[in-house]
């Protein structure tokens, strides 16, 4: 998987810094079946799972998106990304990895007009801040493409890639060969059960890939498999509890049953029309060790291995870090040095990656009266230096793109 991580989270920096989500707001705007097509468009190729749609997804919401692109967006975005794609390719083969981004779009299209048909009734969008400072745009660097994709992107998902690898790696070792054969031999309940799992759990759309090769290698039907890397990645409890509130009922609805009828829709498709062979020769090429030619050359994947254990290593020091010069209360200068200011720090519990940090940071400092914001992910606290902080207006604020107020400390 290495080399084809680290080209994705190359090709995720140049998206983050030449194709923000500025741009492509302006395109889900209305309720149309273009601006539905165009949000599913743009979701696919994003490197954001489950834990950084919703901000992005939500943002846009609140900045005038209509209900049913924005929803088309928060389906196709999780299941894919450029670095998903690509990972799918090296483990799943060529195949898989050209149907998990049509799926994910169709379905995309599919969650939108239902979204729009079922629930006509549009919120009046929140301002949110653009942050249009001059140098976010004009002073975009190959420096800042590094770190947001080596170091930023690399630390929302090298959690979830991990966990993702140990879970397939201990499934390897302690589901016999033939289980899903011999204990589960209907496709259909072996699809459910897969399923009912998939939905109330996390798993980001990267580290899917290992667990899901795993999957079909003990006998797991391709159909289900795709249940899995579909459902896995675009639902959770969180996300749920997210878009019920922020968006209403009506629209949770609508996203719930395109993921799932999507998901069992397109896995029994894959079942019933589709070779086996495509997705299973792959797979047992790779676990036999088939030898010739090789793409990457081994020297290629090994180097890359070490590389990526190295940039992993190096982000859990960098929060760790982080993490102790918070706990001994070493933090900026900014705030040892404006006494003068009024500081109140409070937690805001569900931020889980940089992309939510980068959220709240921007919303709470379109704040009138608040001068610099910091945020420990670790310990979920934020720290506010301004003039007369309105704690109210801040609660408001931060549930209103769907994070959790849990007071001052």
């Amino acid at each position: 998987m290495a080399p084809y991580l680290l080209l994705g989270f190359l090709i995720a920096g140049i998206l983050h810094i030449y194709f923000p989500a500025e741009k492509i707001n302006k395109f889900m705007g209305r309720r149309t079946l273009k601006s539905v097509i165009n949000a599913s468009l743009f979701g696919i190729p994003l490197p954001l799972c489950s834990c950084g749609v919703i901000p992005t997804g939500i943002s846009f919401f609140k900045n005038g998106a209509s209900k049913g692109p924005t929803n088309a967006f928060l389906i196709s975005t999780p299941q894919t990304g450029v670095d998903s794609i690509l990972v799918t390719y090296s483990m799943l083969g060529l195949p898989m990895a050209i149907i998990r981004p049509i799926i994910a779009f169709v379905s995309g299209i599919a969650g939108g007009i239902f979204t729009n048909k079922m629930d006509k009734e549009e919120i009046q969008p929140a301002s949110i801040s653009q942050n249009t400072s001059g140098d976010t745009k004009s002073k975009k660097s190959l420096r800042e493409m590094f770190n947001y994709a080596f170091v930023t992107f690399l630390q929302d998902i090298s959690k979830w890639l991990v966990i993702g690898l140990l879970l397939a790696a201990l499934m390897a070792v302690l589901i016999p060969d033939d289980f899903f054969s011999a204990q589960l031999d209907n496709e259909y309940l072996s699809m459910t059960i897969v399923l009912l799992a998939s939905v109330p759990l996390y798993v980001c759309a990267t580290g899917s890939v290992p667990i899901a090769a795993v999957l079909i290698a003990k006998g797991l039907s391709p159909g289900a498999a795709i249940v899995f890397l579909m459902a896995g990645p675009a639902t959770n409890a969180a996300t749920m509890t997210v878009i019920g509130n922020v968006m209403g009922k009506k629209a949770l609805m609508s996203y719930m049953i395109s993921i799932i009828g999507g998901a069992i829709l397109f896995g029994i498709l894959v079942n019933e029309f589709l070779p086996r062979e495509w997705f299973t020769d792959h797979i047992h090429a790779l676990g036999g060790h088939e030898h010739g030619t090789q793409f990457p050359p081994a020297w290629v994947s090994i180097a890359s291995a070490i590389i990526l254990i190295g940039l992993i290593i190096n982000g859990y020091l960098k929060r760790s870090s982080t993490f102790f010069k918070s706990k001994q209360g070493n933090e900026s200068n900014t705030f040892e040095n404006n006494t003068d200011m009024e500081q109140k720090t409070v937690i805001v519990n569900g931020m889980t990656c940089n992309h939510c940090k980068a959220n709240v940071e921007k919303n709470l400092s379109a704040i009138s009266g608040i001068k610099n914001i910091e945020i420990d992910l670790a310990s979920s606290k934020v720290k506010i230096l301004g003039d007369k902080i309105d704690i109210a207006r801040i609660k408001e604020k931060v549930e209103s793109i769907g994070y959790e107020y849990a007071g001052e400390v």
